[in-house]
């Protein structure tokens, strides 16, 4: 058997409704294990602590699961033993040797906790007799500043040695914090978006507007991709799939032309108030960042709320493209994102949009262009296909 650590951070700031939380880590993170195959895993939370026992054969499952679980700020694959200090230097110079093994480490410094008090010596003791397992044949030099090798002690019902501490993707665990409506296009942005809003515990459904045969069945699936790997982390994700071919038609027949980008998102948004309501979703999520694109002023996500019949989130708005990549190649959104397909949002993009449109305008537009029916029928012909956990699974019906 193998022994993970992960380590709660977020979680453990919480008061009395401490175990409610708690209780949703351990039933996600069996959920998790339980999809890729691992039967009855031994799964634990204590004292800030979240630990996970497996077979050896199951190790890659088991870390696919950490790599993905919100709600730990880092885990790590520990050696566990005995609490006595000759069996915590036998793990100590496993550890180092593995490590100078595999990435020739030369320095090397001791970070021990004791969170059992009843354990003899302290955290600093404990460390400076747990290192000559390492120092004592010059094995390794010691370097408190800046090592090659940290390793890990903590002492509690058991004695956990690790290095190579893995960060987790912290926040809160998926579906603590109500459901979200996720506006998913197959851009940079979006599924940053809707990681962000999972990531503080919100259960988050996909919405995508597809409009064939103008955007091409590999923009349909490079959207498909997106929320797959979205359902790594939310675990249980939907994504509808709108044809909104004759509903954008109808926008570059009747609206001016430098209006069709920004009716285009209110009419996105009335199919969206549909679809909040009949999912029971608490908000609506876009992927919009202030000033970086037309439809993204401040005056034209005015209008875009004003269509909005739920509150809008909006978790990217004061980040720049720099931090929206980061997280996007930290989640494994980027190499898909950047796929040359475009899709319905850049269908026939004007060459001079309004920057500063107005509410009364946008109004007037709407009412002119009429096209609410139009709006339900593609709401009503939606495809919905549903993920679990990086898994395709049966489609759900969209009545």
């Amino acid at each position: 058997m193998i022994t993970y650590l992960g380590k709660l951070g977020e979680l453990t700031l919480k008061g009395s409704n401490l175990h409610t939380f708690e209780k949703l880590l351990l039933k996600n993170t069996r959920d998790c294990l339980k999809q890729t195959g691992i039967e009855n895993p031994k799964v634990i939370v204590h004292a800030g602590r979240l630990y996970i026992e497996c077979e050896e054969n199951d190790a890659e499952k088991a870390e696919l699961v950490l790599k993905h679980l919100l709600g730990i700020t880092g885990w790590a694959r520990t050696l566990t033993c005995e609490k006595d200090m000759e069996s915590i230097k036998s793990c100590v110079r496993k550890v180092a040797e593995q490590a100078k093994e595999k990435n020739n480490c030369k320095t090397f410094k001791i970070e021990a906790k004791r969170a059992d008090k009843k354990f003899p010596l302290n955290s600093y003791e404990i460390a400076c007799q747990a290192a000559s397992a390492v120092f004592d044949d010059d094995f390794m030099m010691v370097d408190v500043h800046s090592p090659d090798l940290r390793i890990f002690i903590e002492v509690r019902e058991k004695v956990f040695v690790y290095s190579d501490a893995e960060k987790g993707c912290r926040g809160l665990p998926a579906g603590c914090s109500g459901r979200g409506l996720l506006l998913l296009s197959g851009g940079l942005d979006s599924p940053v978006a809707g990681y962000r809003m999972m990531r503080r515990g919100m259960k988050v459904e996909c919405v995508y507007f597809h409009s064939y045969p103008y955007t091409s069945i590999e923009a349909q699936q490079k959207v498909e991709e997106l929320a797959q790997k979205l359902s790594l982390f939310g675990i249980n994700t939907f994504l509808n799939i709108v044809p909104f071919t004759d509903v954008q038609m109808k926008i570059k027949e009747k609206a001016p032309e430098e209006w069709s980008t920004l009716m285009l998102r209110v009419c996105m948004m009335k199919v969206a108030n549909l679809l909040a309501e009949r999912t029971h979703s608490d908000c609506i999520i876009t992927g919009e960042s202030l000033g970086q694109v037309a439809s993204q002023t401040m005056e034209n996500m005015n209008i875009t709320e004003h269509f909005a019949e739920y509150p809008l989130l909006r978790p990217l708005v004061g980040m720049d493209k720099e931090e929206i990549i980061d997280t996007a190649t930290f989640i494994d959104t980027y190499n898909t994102s950047i796929l040359p397909y475009e899709d319905c949002c850049v269908l026939f993009s004007p060459k001079h949009p309004v920057l500063r449109g107005r509410i009364e305008d946008a109004e007037r537009i709407y009412k002119e262009i009429d096209c609410y029916d139009l709006i339900k029928e593609s709401y009503e012909k939606r495809d919905v296909k549903h993920y679990i956990f990086g898994k395709e699974v049966a489609t759900r019906n969209n009545e």
